[in-house]
């Protein structure tokens, strides 16, 4: 029974950390991309096609990131 307890106390004090680490890349990304906010008026179609793949990038990344941390903290215990 303790053994039960501890285990769902681990997996309770995983998932805030989890819940934790997303909040603060998101933050993160956020500051360091709020200059890169600002669009260019007049933008060829190529330009907003490379725009977007670079957009769809940096989200996989993030999620890559956020991932490898994950398994990371896992990992630990």
């Amino acid at each position: 029974m303790m053994n039960d307890d501890l285990h769902e106390a681990v997996k309770k004090c995983l998932d805030i950390l989890e819940e934790n680490v997303e909040i603060l890349a998101n933050l993160e990304f956020d500051l360091e991309s709020e200059n890169e906010d600002e669009l260019t008026p007049n933008m060829e179609l190529h330009q907003l096609y490379d725009l977007a793949e670079d957009v769809s990038e940096s989200a996989k990344l993030k999620r890559a990131e956020s991932n490898l941390t994950r398994r990371q903290t896992e990992d630990s215990f």
